[in-house]
């Protein structure tokens, strides 16, 4: 009877345990969307890197979150390493039906005499418990989900489906998932060529991809490692002698200095100011809308990594000469500034009872203690701070540190590059600092805000020449002058090394960066129009920026403003393609995972400058060309000249052997108290700016650090090797609206037989010379006609006569016996002092004064 009522209640417990489960099964077949339909292995989205790409389809780098990896299909792989997967996870694979009833006995055995005894799940159950649970949650129920999932995918894939999803997806080492991804990052190859015994390491990694870590633990790695070559060679994948051979060659070149870090910081980036700048730009684009860090997108940008190989090249040669230079010569300036203007600080400071200014012993050795603590001292004690979690010392470090970082910013040259390709804008070389890192990401080339110099002056002379009042033969008087501002202040410019060239023509001065000149070519078409030409040339539109931008003082025309250099390099370029336009582009496109074009900002602009028409001829071809024409003479005799090799670095052969030469045009420019050296120059096909300064302004390169000696000579090299194999090309002349005249050198007249020199110059139709010079000996009568109204500009101005202004200037006298004696000298009464007095009146001083010219290039 008892026997009976036990049956009864284990047979309820049976049918109960059947309702339980079809009500359970029932739910799920309710609540879960029909995964026949919906899934589909092509719209399968694990995270994938955004990979980067210049303009040949090379890989620059690739954007990459916490997974790194890259999909590859399961034909392509080697059939050994197939064979280690199912052999160390799954034997049976391509016979069971999603599951394995002895895996799962096995592996509920071992738990419950607490050994582990190897996992129950096949592969198809790995896939589905990765993709569709929390395989970190150890219930029955989530074992249960993964099953219904694992029975959901058989039926949708084919077994070769989901081999290649696990292949793909499953996590193979730190910030590593799929195969390959995990080949690269340990073998640096791709998993298409992996060995036998390379295989079966990627194989360990699925069951612990921490503990056996070949980098980390390769002890423990290549026990595992022989346990799967075993595995392989019982199952007859392979022979043990070939097992033997790869297995003793992974480990005899096996590298065990290598540290293993996450995959994000291991990434290889061929440019990587070029790709910071094209992530920014990304970041615009995609915001809210697309993850570039997960979604696999493919950016087709315009970099040229060869040319970008190149600028990297020359800018680190020319960091590297800029900052030997300047510590050198800022040491030799302090050495010469304490052996000659200290001791006369001190008299000074002790005559007139001046403490403050009093450089005394006690005042340098604290100056050279401080230094000593924030460059050797400090660091040990932030660490200290650290370690024992003093919050004070962490403080006082900071501050140091603070100190230490400022005062590398005023002191460390920093540099600039950025190279367009005129008719497209292409972005075709970057360069935005001396050493890309965490700590120093400030793009100089499209952030930075500089003083452009010299180079800004030919701006507002295209304005000059549309004003038709100028012209590239104009004559204009390169001497001392004084200009007033607006309201009422005068200026007085000087040129750089104190020369003064007496009369010039207008190509002339430019071409050698003169100030005065230059000065009276603004003074004469007047600020608006100057400002105006400007503004339109670096693709300034917003009223607000244009008057922050431009102060309508003198400084303006020696281009004491600041701007960066891709927008100096726009307005350069617009000479050389035409007077159109040049908008700079860094994306062409932008793909998907499956080549589908998601982003395309190239055809947009395109677009866009279509519809604009005429507007995008900004200047005309005539202004452009006549613009050109004068600064191509910068490079054949004006401050490019020499870096150039006098025309030698742009000497190239055709492809029938022939030589030719590659026209340029560029100007240099270095402003006030040397604090910048700029080159930025183009030719037919590109425009490159060269920029080296500071990041904080109040340091000075000094005087053999110019635009002509430092940066010149790399924006010549980087140019000559970016024209290599390129055909010849000259700039485009306008057909109508010009005209030549052989001119006089010395007046700009037309040239005659007398005349010293002769060079011919393009005019605006109608503003050519009519008049023959007639200034000099053999001078031919002048031509019938009307007279020309381009002579000599007489501007309102005033002339300085220097010689006469020193004259004037009294020398300070000093009460010599009012000065402190020296201690052990009362005796000698005024004997000494009268002595000193004399010595000072009548010896020649032998102190060698640096040579100071506060002056612009």
């Amino acid at each position: 009877m008892r026997g009976v009522i036990f049956i009864r209640i284990f047979a309820a417990l049976g049918i109960l345990a059947a309702i339980v489960m079809g009500v359970g099964l029932g739910l799920s077949l309710a609540t879960t969307e029909n995964i026949k339909n919906l899934e589909n292995f092509v719209a399968f989205a694990p995270a994938l890197p955004t990979k980067i790409v210049d303009m040949n389809g090379t890989v620059i780098t690739e954007f990459t979150g916490e997974e790194k990896r890259e999909l590859v299909p399961l034909s392509e792989l080697p059939k050994h390493l197939i064979h280690a997967v199912l052999a160390r996870e799954d034997p049976n694979f391509y016979r069971h039906r999603g599951f394995s009833v002895r895996g799962i006995a096995r592996a509920a055995f071992g738990r419950a005499i607490g050994r582990n005894l190897g996992g129950g799940s096949t592969i198809t159950q790995q896939v589905a418990g990765t993709l569709y649970t929390d395989r970190t949650e150890k219930t029955i129920k989530r074992k249960i989900r993964e099953l219904w999932w694992a029975f959901q995918m058989e039926r949708r894939y084919t077994k070769n489906e989901i081999l290649e999803i696990y292949l793909n997806y499953m996590m193979m080492g730190p910030g590593t998932y799929g195969v390959e991804a995990a080949s690269k990052y340990f073998f640096g190859h791709s998993a298409r060529e992996i060995s036998l015994a390379e295989a079966a390491i990627l194989v360990v990694q699925l069951s612990n991809p921490s503990r056996y870590n070949p980098l980390d633990n390769p002890n423990d790695a290549m026990d595992r490692q022989r346990s799967v070559l075993n595995r392989m060679i019982e199952m007859g994948y392979t022979t043990r002698e070939e097992a033997e051979a790869s297995f003793n060659e992974y480990w005899d070149n096996y590298d065990y200095t290598r540290e293993s870090t996450a995959a994000y910081y291991n990434r290889q980036d061929s440019a990587p100011w070029f790709s910071e700048y094209v992530r920014r730009e990304l970041d615009t684009m995609m915001y809210g809308v697309m993850d570039y860090y997960r979604d696999g997108y493919t950016v087709i940008t315009t970099l040229d990594l060869r040319y970008q190989q190149a600028a990297e090249k020359y800018m680190a040669e020319g960091l590297k000469r800029a900052n030997e230079e300047f510590t050198r010569s800022r040491g030799s300036r302090l050495t010469q500034a304490e052996r000659i203007y200290v001791p006369v600080v001190d008299l000074l400071s002790l005559y007139f009872d001046l403490g403050g200014i009093h450089a005394t012993a006690d005042a340098q050795n604290e100056q050279r203690a401080y230094s000593r603590f924030t460059r050797t001292i400090n660091p040990v004690v932030d660490m200290a701070s650290l370690v024992f979690g003093i919050q004070d010392l962490k403080t006082l470090s900071s501050t140091a540190f603070a100190r230490l970082k400022d005062s590398a910013e005023r002191n460390t040259v920093e540099g600039a590059l950025i190279a367009l390709e005129n008719e497209t804008g292409y972005i075709k070389a970057l360069i935005g600092g001396s050493q890309f890192s965490q700590s120093n990401q400030l793009i100089r080339a499209t952030q930075g805000s500089i003083q452009p110099g010299s180079t800004f002056k030919p701006l507002y002379y295209s304005a000059a020449i549309d004003s038709r009042n100028f012209t590239a033969g104009t004559l204009i008087y390169d001497v001392p002058m004084v200009f007033y501002n607006e309201n009422g202040t005068p200026y007085i410019p000087l040129n750089f090394r104190g020369e003064w060239k007496g009369q010039v023509l207008l190509w002339e001065a430019l071409a050698n960066s003169m100030n005065v000149p230059s000065l009276r070519v603004l003074d004469s078409i007047g600020f608006s129009a100057a400002i105006d030409r400007a503004a339109l040339l670096l693709g300034i539109t917003n009223p607000e920026e244009i008057r922050r931008t431009f102060p309508r003082v003198y400084p303006l025309g020696l281009g004491i403003i600041s701007v960066s250099p891709l927008k100096m390099a726009k307005a350069f370029a617009t000479f050389a393609n035409e007077g159109r336009e040049v908008t700079p582009i860094a994306i062409r496109s932008v793909e998907d995972r499956n080549g589908k074009v998601v982003l395309d900002p190239e055809r947009e602009l395109r677009v866009t400058q279509r519809q604009r028409g005429e507007s995008l001829q900004i200047i005309s071809p005539q202004n452009a060309y006549i613009m050109t024409s004068i600064l191509r003479k910068t490079v054949d005799s004006g401050t490019l000249s020499a870096p150039s090799g006098w025309g030698a670095k742009f000497t190239f052969r055709d492809e029938r052997g022939n030589r030719f030469r590659m026209p340029a045009a560029g100007k240099t420019g270095t402003p006030q108290n040397w604090s910048d050296a700029w080159a930025i120059g183009y030719t037919p096909y590109y425009t490159t700016a060269v920029w080296f300064g500071f990041d904080r302004p109040g340091n000075s390169l000094g005087v053999n650090l110019t635009g002509s000696t430092l940066s010149g000579p790399i924006w010549a090299d980087f140019m000559r090797d970016i024209h290599q194999g390129l055909p010849p090309r000259d700039f485009v002349r306008p057909a109508t609206g010009l005209i030549d005249a052989k001119v006089c050198t010395q007046t700009g007249l037309l040239w005659t037989p007398g005349c010293p020199g002769e060079i011919t110059l393009p005019f605006l139709e109608g503003t050519q010379p009519r008049q023959h010079c007639d200034q000099h000996q053999n001078s031919v009568s002048a031509s019938s006609g009307p007279a020309s109204n381009l002579r000599p500009v007489i501007f309102d101005t005033m002339s300085i006569d220097l010689d006469n202004a020193l004259d004037q200037i009294k020398k300070v006298e000093l009460d010599l016996d009012g000065l402190p004696v020296r201690p052990g000298s009362e005796n000698t009464g005024t004997t000494n002092r009268n002595r000193g007095r004399n010595q000072i009146q009548n010896q020649e001083y032998d102190i060698e004064l640096p040579d100071y010219n506060p002056l612009l290039e």
